[in-house]
């Protein structure tokens, strides 16, 4: 480990209580400090580990398609559906309170810092100190949600209050919390994990719970006729499916010492962390609060809540593919660029975040706009999921993929303030666009139901993004390099290109393959397929995309880590 040079750090101000931390200032101010790698190697540094998470994200998302399409299948959208989804978006904001990437954001700065000041086994003892007070409040959190999970439920559903939908989702939450237990420990291995740069695993681990999911639920559909019951079963795998997960990640890390000694203290320096770290969870987990919202209004409306969360399904897949990869890789990036004063490789990997985030998010957001009813006929309208179901189901995608470029773009301009360990400023944007997404919803919702609901919910997204657009550009300014610019520009071009080729022949295909399920899904496939290529190919005539380069980055080994 390369020590500081004290005349690095002479003259730098220290806050109170930072003293021997010097980076905790801006990286907008001077430094002579070396850059952590050349900027060739740095990029290929960023390209592998985010197509890993990319992929890792990207396999789960699909395993959750088939999932929802199943539970669809066999719980239809009506009272049952709703009890039973309305319970389980509380374990969805668990996991983006969590494990997939919150508690990430705030962990890896700050156990990057312990070891660079302080050394290996000062970091595993600040690790295991975590690890065990995370395990012990989870634990805490369960068991006091279980007591009071009738009151939660009817504030989070207001509308089910004196229906058996209330009874219904409090015995299928309560047989789902033994998943908050586990998914505590399991955060804080997946950071440690990520923070060393080993993202395969921490990738491809959440495939467990959704391949747990599915084998029940294949199961319930060939032998089991009682909705009811089969909610509960569900319920029930899905602490199961938690217990899978970190079983998986504690026998891969058992011979790292990561978190050694392994104890639970709340001492300053862990309050401290929490202070910082709670914030950033629930900023981080913004998307999928907003749909929170959305369904305490929607509830009022008999199967609305069903609709929402499986047209937000749809949303979560490029959402996902961003959003994890940006606390995964791009948090650690940005939180080394800031603490070495490194404003080329700062301003280069926000800029290379922007292009992803927008280059997933705006074909992404043409293409299910324009497709919303066909996939969501092809992914549910099966079993009990009638058609009418269906049409509700792709009017509110429609409307909330209208959101999904601001969603992406405030996890990446959070990644900024993460970096910088300003939780706050994220956590405060979140909160006031879920104010938005509640006053907006009561007025929407009321004049137009479910879809009515879904706008509000885009509405509230963008007020996030402009929020911590208007509050960095403040700050510390938005470090988006010239070629990125440029590239932004040709990227809006060749996406809008695409989805107006969508709709012109949209119509045409589907029409033509009317009939069977597996004619309906190759008609679907070659929509898609044919769009991506379309805006790949513009790409890479405009030349934002170089498969050589792609290919030299992807076999370069990573740069000098820190």
């Amino acid at each position: 480990m390369r020590r500081l040079d004290p005349a690095m750090t002479a003259g730098v101000r220290t806050l109170p209580g930072q003293q021997g931390h010097p980076f905790y200032q801006s990286a907008t101010k001077p430094s002579r400090t070396r850059p952590l790698r050349r900027q060739s190697g740095y990029k290929a540094g960023m390209i592998r580990p985010l197509l890993t998470v990319s992929a890792g994200t990207l396999s789960s998302r699909l395993l959750g398609f088939v999932r929802d399409a199943l539970v669809a299948a066999l719980l239809g959208a009506g009272v049952v559906a709703d009890a039973f989804l309305l319970a389980f978006q509380l374990v969805n904001v668990t996991r983006r309170l969590l494990t997939e990437g919150a508690l990430n954001a705030a962990l890896v700065p700050a156990w990057l810092k312990v070891r660079e000041h302080n050394g290996a086994a000062a970091a595993a003892a600040f690790a295991g100190r975590l690890l065990g007070t995370i395990t012990l409040a989870t634990l805490a959190l369960a068991i006091l949600l279980g007591v009071f999970m009738p009151l939660l439920i009817a504030m989070l559903a207001p509308g089910f209050v004196g229906q058996p939908a209330l009874l219904m989702a409090t015995r299928d939450a309560r047989l789902m919390l033994p998943y908050l237990a586990f998914a505590g420990p399991v955060a804080v291995m997946m950071g440690l994990f990520n923070a060393q740069g080993k993202v395969g695993l921490t990738a491809f681990s959440p495939l467990l719970f959704n391949v747990s999911l599915i084998v029940v639920t294949a199961v319930l559909l060939l032998g089991h006729d009682n909705p009811t019951t089969a909610a509960l079963i569900l319920s029930a795998t899905v602490g199961v499916a938690g217990l899978l997960q970190l079983s998986i990640l504690a026998i891969n890390g058992r011979g790292e010492r990561l978190a050694t000694p392994l104890r639970a203290g709340f001492d300053a320096a862990m309050r401290a962390f929490l202070a910082k770290a709670i914030p950033g969870m629930v900023a981080n987990s913004g998307p999928q609060l907003l749909i929170v919202a959305g369904a305490i209004i929607a509830s009022a409306q008999p199967a609305a809540v069903s609709w929402l969360y499986f047209a937000n399904r749809l949303i979560e897949l490029p959402l996902g593919i961003v959003g994890v990869a940006m606390g995964a890789v791009l948090v650690p990036e940005l939180s080394r660029a800031v603490r070495g004063g490194d404003a080329a490789a700062l301003s280069d990997a926000a800029s290379r975040g922007l292009e992803l985030a927008v280059g997933v998010a705006l074909p992404a957001t043409f293409g299910l706009i324009v497709l919303a009813e066909p996939i969501v006929r092809l992914l549910f309208e099966h079993g009990a999921f009638s058609a009418a179901d269906s049409a509700a189901t792709a009017q509110a995608l429609a409307v909330l993929a209208a959101g999904l470029p601001a969603q992406v773009l405030a996890k990446n301009w959070s990644a900024a303030f993460f970096a910088r360990e300003d939780t706050r400023t994220p956590l405060m944007a979140t909160l006031i666009s879920i104010a938005v997404a509640l006053a907006t919803a009561v007025l929407l919702g009321r004049l137009f139901g479910a879809a009515g609901v879904a706008a509000a919910i885009s509405l509230g997204a963008w007020s996030n993004a402009a929020l911590l657009l208007g509050r960095g550009t403040q700050r510390f300014g938005i470090s988006i390099d010239a070629p990125a610019r440029r590239r932004l520009v040709l990227i809006v071009l060749a996406a809008g290109t695409m989805g107006a080729l969508l709709w012109l022949t949209a119509g045409l295909v589907l029409t033509t393959a009317a009939g069977a399920t597996l004619v309906q899904a190759a008609a679907l496939a070659v929509l898609i397929a044919g769009g991506l290529i379309v805006y790949g190919a513009i790409l890479m005539l405009a030349g934002v995309i170089r498969p050589a380069g792609a290919l030299r980055a992807l076999r370069r080994p990573r740069g000098l880590r820190d």
